[in-house]
């Protein structure tokens, strides 16, 4: 390979770097943490929920930190309201969505994250959207800054 070609190769190649996940919720993840990476979204944080500090309302997110996943069939009221606050003041995005593989692809897919293609989300835009499970939805919400 010529030095012009590799320099090439180089120029055309594009790096896409991960988007930052914290998940709340649960204390296994089963097979969600292979759909995220599928999705280029890498799990920084994973926060069980059940901590009594978690229901703070200053709770602070980790720094980096660019999108949020709760997972609603393993939080109270109390502890989804205050991530919720937290990233909200801190403009980070939210996905609400039950512990399983279809449940958070569905999501994923109807706030407008990752449309499926592996690499393809967006860093701005949604803010949240909530389902609460693959055949019953109470209702979404998607707000864009």
């Amino acid at each position: 390979m010529s030095l012009l070609s590799s320099a090439i190769g180089v120029i055309g190649m594009q790096t896409v770097s991960a988007v930052s996940a914290v998940i709340v919720g649960a204390d296994r993840l089963g097979n969600i943490p292979d759909l995220l990476k599928g999705h280029n979204i890498a799990i920084t944080h994973h926060i069980s929920g059940r901590d009594p500090s978690h229901q703070k309302k200053t709770l602070n997110l980790p720094s980096g930190t660019e999108l949020v996943i709760l997972l609603t069939d393993f939080l109270g009221h109390n502890v989804m309201k205050a991530f919720r606050q937290a990233a909200q003041r801190s403009g980070i995005k939210v996905v609400a969505c039950r512990r399983s593989v279809c449940s958070m692809q569905q999501a994923l897919e109807n706030c407008g994250l990752c449309q499926g293609v592996p690499g393809a989300c967006p860093k701005d835009g949604v803010q949240q959207a909530v389902i609460s499970g693959p055949t019953s939805r109470r209702h979404q919400s998607v707000t864009h800054h």
